[in-house]
């Protein structure tokens, strides 16, 4: 028995000519749904399957054996339903009143532009109907949506990398980006960004020592040609500038 614990989804990396040349294995989606099963491939082989749990195999994925054998997955036919619309007064949307009223069902649905498959249930059958849309029995092979979150990421589903509602710290001007904006509540320590707030700070010659923070240097504010201003919720100590007030 070959024991086999990987799985290429669609054969992503192989190159065309070793799929076409390997042993392939007819599944039904009842088997396809599990995570460990036995079968039998297309050269006689048991196989042995141990993959992570959750896994779903869905047609044209490649299993692959401990000693490297390839084993294509083909979907076998199996009894299904076809579900159309009414060919005399129907449209394309009773095929999405449909698919809503069999989603809150919790029904596996196949979906396809024109038609939904689904597995045989006579309820179902009669309700689908009753919506006067045309169902019929068949054969063929299941595949079943696997949901926006299913397992694996494959099958109908495609990986996007999507950044959907996050803000952006900083942008870049050089290519063409607004830049950032600061404001109330801005975390980022503006001394370190050369941004002008006014002619207190312009007023500073540059062989000043730079004063610790929140401790203006005196005698940059005697010589600044606009004197700055002081105001309620001013941290400064105004013992330091001579103005004399007593708070």
């Amino acid at each position: 028995m070959l024991t086999v614990n990987k799985l290429l989804p669609q054969g992503q990396g192989l190159a065309p000519v070793l799929l076409k040349r390997a042993a392939t294995v007819e599944l039904d989606w009842d088997v396809r749904q599990r995570s460990r099963f036995d079968a039998t491939d297309s050269q006689g082989r048991a196989l042995g399957v141990f993959l992570p749990r959750g896994t779903v195999v869905r047609g044209g994925d490649v299993l692959v054996a401990e000693d490297g054998a390839m084993i294509r997955v083909q979907a076998a036919a199996q009894a299904v339903l076809v579900i159309t619309p009414c060919a005399d007064h129907g449209s394309a949307f009773d095929l999405v009143r449909a698919a809503y009223h069999l989603g809150n069902r919790h029904v596996q649905i196949e979906l396809q532009p024109d038609h939904l498959k689904i597995e045989p249930d006579h309820v179902l059958a009669d309700m689908l109907r009753a919506m006067h849309l045309t169902v019929k029995a068949t054969q063929a092979a299941f595949e079943p949506e696997g949901g926006a979150y299913a397992a694996g990421g494959h099958g109908h589903g495609h990986a996007h990398d999507h950044d959907h509602g996050h803000a952006h710290a900083h942008s870049n001007p050089a290519h063409g980006e607004p830049g950032h904006v600061h404001g109330p509540g801005c975390s980022h320590d503006h001394g370190h960004h050369g941004h002008e707030h006014g002619p207190h700070d312009a007023a500073a010659p540059s062989t000043t020592p730079a004063a610790p923070r929140g401790k203006p240097v005196g005698i940059a504010i005697k010589a600044a040609t606009t004197p700055h201003v002081h105001g309620p919720g001013c941290n400064h100590d105004h013992d330091d500038h001579g103005h004399g007030h007593k708070h």
